[in-house]
């Protein structure tokens, strides 16, 4: 009986999915055409943001933030004061990831290359500027670094998921550098996330992202926290990106452990 719920449950979000998709992403067209072109990016980022919140509740994801901005309940800035891109940087661990950072951050995200040609999924990606990159291909991997030196350099933000892949577990494993030299190309501030997931059911793992998202639209409710840091540069006397990727995975690892602190808090509470 468990299992058939479950099937229905994943059946009628999925679904409702398709809908809210194309539905919002006609209204984010209509608003487009109908706005200023000097408003358009804040047109964009706010439909963006519409859409994350829409796809968290949809999923049944009640959300802990906490950090600058958006522990408030503001979208943490994608460029900074002087107006140059930020570069975001986040621990990656379920198929979830996605919205939560469209509800949080103000930024493009840094995607596997297939994804831009799947159903649904792919639309929607391209048509918010997702930059892709496959990673199997040292020339897309140049590219990618190029598209966000590109992106910082005209004020958007970038999120990268620097361990390359989805992982269980509250372990941030080594970065890959294709971010951080963007950052250091342009001076861009890094600004760490941490993300963690109460109990381990919306994790990645060793599955196809068919039987993950089966799994994860079957539950009926999935708690997250997200805790965002202060900005990061690369300072005087750091003497390569290798240094500075991992002082930012430390407080990556740092800011997860902190997420991780305020669930247990939270569950805690519910007991």
């Amino acid at each position: 009986m468990t299992k058939l719920v479950e099937n229905g449950r994943f059946a009628a979000r999925t679904a409702a999915f398709v809908g809210l998709t194309f539905g919002m992403y006609s209204m984010l067209e209509l608003d487009t055409a109908l706005s200023p072109g000097a408003e358009r990016e804040a047109v964009l980022h706010a439909w963006i943001r519409r859409y994350g919140d829409a796809l968290l509740k949809l999923y049944g994801v009640e959300m802990i933030a906490s950090g600058p901005f958006i522990g408030r309940g503001e979208l943490y800035p994608g460029h900074s004061p002087g107006g140059l891109g930020r570069v975001f940087v986040m621990n990656h661990r379920s198929g979830l990831d996605i919205p939560i950072c469209l509800a949080y951050v103000e930024a493009t995200i840094l995607s596997r290359a297939d994804l831009s040609k799947w159903p649904v999924i792919g639309v929607a990606a391209r048509r918010v500027g997702t930059l892709f990159v496959d990673r199997t291909d040292k020339r897309s991997g140049a590219s990618a670094i190029n598209a966000m030196v590109h992106a910082i350099e005209r004020g958007r933000g970038v999120l990268v998921y620097p361990e390359g892949t989805t992982f269980e577990g509250d372990e941030v494993r080594p970065f890959r550098a294709g971010g951080f030299l963007a950052a250091a190309r342009t001076g861009a501030e890094i600004v760490p996330v941490g993300l963690a997931y109460e109990g381990a059911a919306a994790s990645f793992g060793e599955e196809t992202f068919g039987e993950h998202m089966v799994r994860v639209s079957g539950a009926p409710r999935t708690r997250a926290a997200i805790v965002a840091g202060e900005p990061i540069r690369m300072v005087d006397g750091e003497g390569d990106v290798e240094q500075l990727r991992e002082r930012v995975r430390a407080r990556v690892q740092e800011l997860v452990h902190e997420a991780r602190a305020a669930l247990s808090e939270a569950k805690s509470k519910d007991s």
